[in-house]
């Protein structure tokens, strides 16, 4: 039987969760670009609103991206302790 050692579980863990953060990070990118098209008048699935409004949208993504890329790195070095 093969034996798993904690280097490899936290590997898998930091790999897991820096994969999750991504997709939190697209997911809300996604978001961003959707909601402009909806602004500039051309809906596409998300509701419009103002460029004020989505001018904050973009800043909450900024904010997002990077404590999500933050995280990344420091589940990284985490994850590649030896």
């Amino acid at each position: 039987m093969t034996e798993v050692t904690m280097i490899e579980i936290r590997k898998t863990i930091a790999s897991s969760l820096g994969t999750a953060f991504g997709i939190v990070i697209g997911m809300i990118w996604t978001q961003v670009v959707l909601s402009a098209f909806a602004t500039g008048g051309i809906p596409l699935t998300a509701t419009g609103g103002t460029w004020t409004q989505w001018s904050y949208f973009v800043i909450t993504a900024i904010v997002v991206t990077l404590i999500c890329v933050v995280a990344i790195v420091m589940i990284g070095r985490w994850g590649g302790k030896t």
